[in-house]
This record gives C-alpha cells, structure tokens and sequence, in this order.
C-alpha cells in the first residue's frame, strides 16, 4: 500500500490580490499544500498570507530578490506580481528548483516567453499559468459542446469581453495598468484569458490576424469644463460623474482591496486623504493611460476556421457565438441577462433549441472566477 502523499508547498512571490486568493484557497486544502514562504515590498501583504498559512515557521522577504537569495524553500512558487516583473524571478526560480505556478501574462515580449519556455525544459520545470477560465464549468461545457460534434465542423466564431466602464477605469486608466510600456498591451492585461480560450477550445492555429484598437473616451479631449486633475480637489460634475473617485467611499469600496491596504477598516475620511494621493484619486479624463478603451481583432486559422474578437470598457462580462455547420452554440453574460440560460444550441434544422445551465455547483465551494480560482488549485 502507497505511503499519503505529502503536502506539496508553496511561496509566493508578489503577495498581491492574485496570490493571496490562491494562497487562501491552498490554506482551505491542508491535505494538498503546505504554505511557508512569501514576498513583497508591503509588508502588510506579507503577513497576510503568513496569517493565511498557520505556519509558525512561515519565512516572509521584502522582496523576491531576497526569496531567491535563499536555497529553495517550496516545491511551487506563485508568481503574483505585476506583469513587468514576471520574467525575471520566473527565470530564477525555476534555475532554483522550482516548479512555478506563473500568472498571466507568462512575460512582456515574446523573446522573454521562448527564453521561460527554454529554461523550462532544460531543467524540466512544470509551469502553470494562471489562465483559470478554463477550470470554469461555463467553458469545460462549451469545450464539450464543441468536440461532441453537436454543432458540426467549426466554421467561425465571435467571442466579446466586456471589461465594464468602471473596471476600465480603476485597472486601465487609473491603475497598474494603464500604459503599455509600464506594464503589457491590453490585448494582453485584459484579455490573454480569451486569447488562451482561442487555442484551448478550437485546437487549431492562429494563422493571421488584423487588431484595430483606440483609445476614444478616457482622455482629456472628453473631460467635463472645469474638471480638476484629482476628483479629490473639487469637481463642478463630480455629482453626476460615473467616475467620480470619491465613489470609492460608497458602491465602489470593494476595489479598494486590490490597491488599498486597510481599506476594509477605513474610514470615508480615511479613503478621502488616500486618494488625494494616491494615482485612484485622479480625474479619469486627465491621466496618462494610453491603452485603447476598444480593440476588435480578426484571424484565420488553419483550417480553414475564421474568428473575430472585441474587447470594450463599454459592456461587461463575457459572450460568444460558435457558428458550425449543424448548429450555432451562443452564451455568455447577455443570454444570462435576457434567457436566464447560460448556453443554448440553435440546431440549423429548426429542432428544439437546447438551453443550458452551468452555475449548479457555484454555491459548493467555488469562489473566483465563477470557481476557476478553486478549480486551477
């Protein structure tokens, strides 16, 4: 009879909000994982996930230079930090011994993503990357719609996601993510996601694609007459503004947590000062964002197959439309909103259209991502 096999453990580098979910979700795992190490310049982070592992010998850095300083600590590293700053420690680790679960993007260039791929493979190091749509139910069930055949040969898609107008805001024109030289491109900060769904759900190569992207409201060309640098200093508009920064204080608190650290205990007053320095604080017509607030592409594939994708700060949520030549398979947040069913098949022969429901299991244990967080761990 086999011995149990151990808990696999884990270090985080980078104890940002992508680390500590997954971090929390390992702690509610003991059986699988063993949390002790873990980085980062704040060191309320830190301690977080030091909290969240119940390790009394839990070690915690100032930074991943220091981590990697050290022999290796974990099986896995997390790497959770921001995009720029994957490439560099993931190479490092995996020279170390580890094996990585990487957040997406895997790097900024496509040069430092063959180099990962290289060092991978010399030293035979799994890396993971953080692309958690595909342990959804939503699109396992598309996948298995697809390759049952229902709908036919596969002859184009359309897949949209909707980063919605508030979200735009606080990641692309406020936050981490704004300019594409400070971070990545967003075809690759927003959507990798559906770039990754591309491959994993149609199993065939991008062959050639057209991207056309601008960046049309968040600019100083749309800012309301008088409106300040900071909300904080005094906007004449700032009561009917949707992006007035002071609703940070009200139905927009919760986005505090991935930029705010102690916004859970924060006074409005507190959250106020905060933003009077902080880059969330900003006018979200006077920033220095350059990353388009829309972008479509178009590709071939090989095979024949073509495909179009759309990425707005104007819709929210996700939603796709495979066309094959027996049925048309279509879903998404706008079929939820108007049908009340997740996915629905519309066979071309005016049979009875199959609607379908995945968010049975939501309510067991899956959190994230609609349980991709929990299915990826």
């Amino acid at each position: 009879m086999s011995s149990p096999r151990k808990p696999l453990t884990l270090a985080g580098c980078g104890c940002g909000s992508r680390t500590r979910t997954y971090m929390s979700l390992a702690a509610e795992m003991p059986d699988k994982y063993r949390i002790v190490a873990g980085s980062d310049p704040v060191p309320d982070r830190v301690e977080a996930v030091r909290a969240m592992s119940g390790n009394p010998d839990f070690q915690g850095f100032a930074n991943f230079d220091d981590l990697l300083a050290k022999p290796r600590l974990a099986d896995v590293l997390i790497i959770g930090t921001q995009d720029a700053d994957h490439y560099r420690p993931a190479r490092r680790a995996m020279e170390l011994g580890y094996h990585l679960l990487l957040e997406k993007p895997a790097a900024t260039t496509l040069e430092h993503v063959l180099d990962l791929e290289r060092v991978a493979v010399a030293h035979q190091r799994k890396v993971l990357l953080g692309f958690v749509l595909r342990y959804t139910r939503f699109y396992r069930t598309v996948r298995s719609i697809i390759e049952s055949g229902k709908l036919g040969r596969v002859v184009t898609f359309n897949l949209n996601e909707g980063a919605g107008a508030w979200h735009q805001a606080h990641s692309f024109v406020r936050g981490h993510w704004s300019r594409s030289a400070d971070s990545t491109p967003m075809i690759l900060a927003k959507c990798s996601h559906d770039l990754d769904l591309m491959v994993w759900l149609f199993g065939a190569r991008c062959e050639a694609v057209n991207s056309f992207g601008r960046l049309s409201h968040f600019h100083a060309g749309n800012a309301p007459a008088g409106a300040p640098a900071r909300c904080t200093d005094g906007c004449p508009v700032g009561d009917t503004c949707d992006y007035n920064a002071a609703l940070y204080t009200g139905k927009h608190r919760g986005w505090l947590s991935m930029v705010m650290d102690g916004w859970k205990t924060a006074s409005d007053e507190q959250i106020l000062d905060w933003l009077r320095g902080s880059p969330w604080g900003r006018c979200a017509y006077r920033c220095d964002n350059d990353v388009p607030d829309h972008q479509v592409l178009s590709m071939d594939f090989e095979g024949g197959m073509t495909g179009t994708f759309t990425m707005t700060a104007f819709d929210e949520g996700r939603h796709l439309e495979v066309h094959g030549t027996k049925a048309v398979l279509k879903g998404g947040e706008s079929l939820r909103k108007l049908t009340g069913s997740d996915l629905a098949i519309f066979p071309h022969n005016g049979a009875e259209i199959e609607r379908i429901d995945t968010r049975a299991d939501e309510g067991k244990g899956y959190k994230g991502h609609a349980g991709g967080d929990q299915g990826l761990m």
